[in-house]
């Protein structure tokens, strides 16, 4: 049960920094082109590698399941899901797994674009009926 609290924590936090970031991003560089998202997708993938290689070394707070439970999972994983494909994808190239990575970027890319596009499809339909 607390290692769920330390998630729902992250989560909570993540995802009021998100909004935050994003906003200011936008507001100073626009809405015509998601910056805010694009700056907050970055800076988590540049976030969850750095709590990645200190959580390897097992030392220090971040060296502490409940950190990377907190940290990794709750915040990033609120702040953007980007971060852990990222990582994810590292890892398979690191490990070389190169076509396993590839086929990582390709298929997130080409199922989840299209995914997104009949989400959006069926919300439309759906609000409408309403």
């Amino acid at each position: 049960m607390q290692n769920l609290a330390w998630v729902m924590l992250g989560c909570a936090l993540g995802g009021m920094a998100r909004l935050w970031v994003s906003n200011i991003v936008g507001h100073r560089l626009g809405e015509a082109f998601p910056w805010g998202t694009l700056v907050v997708n970055v800076t988590g993938a540049f976030v969850i590698g750095i709590i990645a290689a200190v959580a390897a070394s097992g030392e220090g707070w971040f060296g502490e399941p409940t950190t990377w439970l907190f940290a990794g999972i709750g915040f990033l994983g609120s702040y953007t899901t980007v971060s852990a494909f990222s990582l994810q994808t590292l890892f398979l190239m690191q490990s070389g797994q190169r076509w396993q990575a590839a086929g990582n970027v390709a298929l997130s890319l080409g199922l989840c674009l299209p995914a997104a596009a009949l989400g959006l499809l069926a919300g439309t339909g759906l609000t409408a009926m309403g």
